[in-house]
């Protein structure tokens, strides 16, 4: 974690006193996806190290819900271009039920940071316009703009045309980019030119003013004084968003910019581009956090530097991530680094990962028909019993994310159910059966899983099947599928009688 702690000695650095606030910002314009998570949960771990460090600290993330439409995402009638133009706060919701179409994608994006406990307090920027809140940052803007423009121009490299506007108007309910003539602070009033160039005036109090995406941002550093923002690379490049940022809020608002903390995506393995909340690439986040543990989630963000581009696997990388926190959860000589992982990754949260392997629980849960309370009876009998009370809770809670692993990302040849009926086999393979039906009888009652998978191998020569043959028969007889999980550790799992009666072809 030496990212964070790095993080955090800067930004107690340059705010020795006060409270210091980070602030992490999303628009609302669609289904937020897992990449969306790594932002707050960024934030949230270094809100956690500094008030660790006893510092005042607040984590705040900005909504930019008077952001207009500017396409219709892929889950989103076509019906709704009509509000494309359209402030995201005053479109209606997509299921008629959300106050609007902003708070029917945002509720997601909360109910995943309540699950994750991360703290954090969102404010809609509405409401903020709408309460005056903007009102001395768009006068001071206003009254900069030469200011403004040559930040824009120097640091982007690129030249502003006679027509650019620092501001968005709304007419009859839709943004416009119309070219700012004057202002009068007094009546608190501004004077543009509309589409057909007639001079028209308006307020500017109520919302009625909206500050361009690139003055917005450092207006709101500004008004909000914000310590610390971590924010995606796009944003980070040579002469971006935050490099005119910072350049305005100096130059206009006589202010500090935030300390910066860029990161990189979050991408699907095997895809090169970054997911996407309009065309429906990616995994949703809500949806993600009802699948993996919070603190499976929180490993799988903060692990590794914000720096280094991440790529999930919903199937095998989620059994190899979960047993990597299992093994950092138990190794006795944890380092500092790591010790600090651990307990920002559990911090507020139920653990619910036990040292259980995933692979393990996933098959002894389908073996168990789901049933949790046999399941954890299969699990105690293959580890010998030695899990201790609290840990049997913890698996209890896991069983729910198998579940709906299972559900939504679980590939058809990891699941499974018992077989309702043996199916029809040949003469060697019934002899087959038969003859491991009686060895398991005869079977030790600690027998593991490497006794079954001699038991299994022992029987080759006789029977004459091959390898191939011998397995393909078990899983068809067990499972009704020609594979399955490790033949001699499922043997080992299912009920003693059940099993010889099933392999006697009598059940």
């Amino acid at each position: 974690m030496q990212w964070l702690n790095k993080v955090v000695d800067e930004v107690i650095k340059a705010h020795p006193e006060g409270e210091i606030l980070i602030e992490s910002g999303n628009s609302p314009s669609g289904t937020y996806h897992l990449g969306h998570l790594r932002e707050l949960i960024t934030c949230d771990a270094i809100l956690i190290e500094l008030k660790r460090r006893g510092k005042d600290a607040r984590h705040v993330s900005y909504v930019d819900d008077l952001d207009a439409l500017r396409r219709i995402p892929v889950n989103v009638p076509a019906s709704f271009e009509k509000y494309l133009g359209r402030p995201l706060c005053d479109i209606p919701s997509p299921d008629a039920k959300a106050k609007s179409y902003a708070e029917f994608f945002l509720k997601d994006l909360v109910g995943a940071t309540k699950s994750l406990a991360i703290d954090v307090e969102f404010i809609r920027s509405h409401k903020k316009y709408r309460a005056g809140f903007f009102v001395p940052a768009i006068e001071k803007a206003l009254d900069h703009l030469k200011e403004v423009r040559s930040a824009l121009e120097k640091i982007s490299g690129r030249q502003l045309d006679e027509n650019w506007s620092p501001i968005q108007i709304l007419e009859k309910g839709y943004l416009k980019k119309r070219q700012f003539v004057s202002i009068n602070t007094t009546a608190k009033t501004i004077e543009y030119s509309d589409k057909d160039g007639i001079i028209r005036a308006t307020g500017y109090t109520k919302g009625e003013v909206k500050l361009d995406w690139r003055i917005d941002w450092p207006a709101r550093w500004w008004l909000l004084d914000v310590s610390v923002e971590p924010f995606g690379r796009d944003h980070a490049t040579k002469g971006g968003s935050y490099d005119t940022g910072a350049q305005i809020i100096k130059n206009v608002y006589k202010a500090k910019p935030p300390l910066p903390v860029p990161y990189d995506f979050v991408n699907l393995a095997g895809d090169t581009k970054k997911m996407s909340a309009s065309k429906g690439t990616g995994l949703d986040a809500m949806g993600a956090v009802k699948v993996l543990p919070p603190e499976i989630v929180r490993f799988f963000m903060l692990r590794y530097p914000p720096s280094k581009r991440l790529y999930f696997e919903p199937v095998e990388g989620v059994s190899q991530l979960i047993d990597d926190f299992a093994a950092l959860l138990a190794k006795p000589d944890k380092s500092k680094d790591e010790q600090q992982l651990v307990e920002i990754c559990e911090h507020g949260i139920n653990p619910t990962v036990s040292s259980v392997p995933f692979s393990q629980l996933v098959a002894s849960y389908q073996a168990a028909l789901k049933d949790p309370t046999v399941t954890m009876d299969i699990i105690k009998r293959s580890q010998g019993d030695k899990i201790p009370g609290p840990e049997q809770e913890i698996i209890q809670e896991q069983l729910a994310f198998v579940e709906q692993w299972l559900n939504k990302w679980a590939p058809d040849d990891v699941k499974f159910e018992l077989a309702a009926r043996p199916p029809a086999v040949s003469e060697p393979e019934r002899e087959y059966l038969l003859a491991l039906a009686q060895r398991i009888e005869s079977a030790p009652a600690d027998a593991d899983g490497e006794w079954f998978h001699k038991a299994i191998y022992d029987l080759q020569q006789p029977s004459g099947l091959t390898p191939k043959q011998m397995f393909g028969v078990l899983y068809r007889v067990l499972i009704d599928k020609d594979s399955g999980p490790r033949a001699g550790w499922f043997l080992s799992i299912l009920p003693r009688d059940w099993l010889v009666k099933r392999l006697r072809l009598e059940v």
